[in-house]
């Protein structure tokens, strides 16, 4: 569904977590994903902080849950992971957690490299213990009737 893009200075030598661009090849349909964190996704608004009090703490945990968020999305919109051809990451502690969720990134996503955005931001607003958000956009098959 979607063609990976490199320009000049390319190399296949260097190991890193995204892609410069990625084309979607028609016929596609686009999917956007809220931000998904290591909290539940469906809870209450205003929010309730303890509805939050069971999640994991600590980056690996909240990685795993967000993950494990992203493949339920994902699955409901009939994608896949290797059709994310997006991904926007939000940390509150780029250097604390960054090496975490790369790891469990590269794992979960097995080869495939969308492009991706990393920024970090005072907190995030469903809940101060959050320690990061994703959003994603995918690639949809044209099939998907989902």
């Amino acid at each position: 569904n979607a063609d990976v893009i490199h320009h000049d200075g390319y190399d296949p030598q260097i190991v890193s977590p995204f892609v410069p661009a990625m084309r979607v090849v028609s016929p596609a349909r686009l999917v956007f994903i809220s931000g998904v964190t290591g909290a539940p996704v469906y809870h209450d608004h205003p929010h309730v902080p303890e509805v939050f009090d069971a999640m994991p703490t600590d980056a690996a945990g909240q990685v795993a849950n967000a993950f494990e968020h992203l493949d339920l999305a994902l699955a409901a919109a009939g994608c896949g992971r290797h059709d994310v051809v997006n991904m926007i990451r939000f940390f509150t502690d780029v250097e604390a957690d960054q090496d975490v969720v790369n790891a469990h990134q590269a794992q979960w996503f097995g080869g495939h490299i969308p492009t991706s955005t990393t920024v970090q931001v005072v907190r995030l607003a469903t809940d101060p213990r959050l320690r990061f958000e994703f959003h994603v956009v995918a690639a949809a098959p044209a099939e998907a009737t989902t």
